[in-house]
């Protein structure tokens, strides 16, 4: 019988969170983690990055170019050029710059979703060699062990959370390097913002903070509740072999 007031209670443990110092120290794990993904594949992780840099920058371009496509269009009202016939225009020539315009908007938006379709394709590739590398890795480890170091149940669940995360490593890769698209893209229109309306940049950062503060408290139950089951999910694994 477990002993609810045992320091190793489950009910307890599972009720205590990571305080917000532990939460910042965990972000000590981030380099030894990117290193070991530069070790993996170094041109996949350039691929990556590369790719990842283009298209976030995509989207202040198309921006732009949809402002001079408006501006474009204005400018021709404003003229007051009048046209009997779409074709009249076409041969007149007056809509070409507008047609150039449209047709290098129309070039942007394939060329993100191509990006975005080589993007996924490097993180799984380098997703595949990670994996296999870390498990490498582990069962070298693990055979370095005694067989009586396998009866210690503190390093089965070390084990098992090791071979557990191995397999989500690369999601975490992902939105790191996610996060790093959308930062640049998020300072390109900040810049962008400075210049024809500064107080949105005020707007833009108090809009943030509530998704920032969402997404870490729930990313750290998330893993707070994982890492305390795992007790429970090796007696699970037990039993089940056991009555297998």
């Amino acid at each position: 019988m477990i002993d609810a007031t045992s320091p190793k209670s489950p009910g307890k443990s599972r009720n205590a969170g990571p305080s917000l110092r532990e939460r910042f120290n965990a972000m000590r794990n981030l380099p030894p983690f990117l290193r070991q993904i530069w070790a993996t594949s170094r041109w996949l992780t350039l691929a990556s990055l590369g790719l990842r840099l283009v298209r976030a920058l995509l989207p202040i371009v198309t921006l732009y170019i949809g402002k001079l496509i408006i501006d474009e269009a204005v400018r021709l009202v404003g003229l007051g050029l009048g046209f009997d016939s779409l074709g009249e225009a076409l041969r007149g020539g007056q809509l070409d710059h507008l047609l150039w315009l449209l047709g290098l908007e129309f070039v942007l938006a394939i060329l993100s979703d191509l990006l975005g379709r080589m993007v996924s394709y490097a993180d799984s590739l380098l997703s595949e060699l990670f994996t296999n590398a870390t498990s490498i890795r582990l069962m070298e480890h693990a055979a370095t062990l005694d067989l009586e170091d396998f009866e210690d149940p503190d390093l089965q669940d070390k084990l098992d959370r090791a071979r557990r995360q191995t397999m989500g490593r690369m999601n975490l890769m992902s939105t790191l390097f996610g996060q790093v698209q959308d930062a640049i893209t998020v300072v390109g229109f900040a810049a962008g913002l400075l210049v024809y309306a500064p107080w949105l940049i005020v707007l833009l950062a108090v809009a943030l903070i509530p998704a920032f503060i969402g997404e870490a408290h729930f990313n750290a139950m998330g893993y707070s509740l994982n890492f305390q089951w795992t007790p429970e999910r090796r007696q699970l694994e037990y039993v089940r072999q056991t009555g297998a």
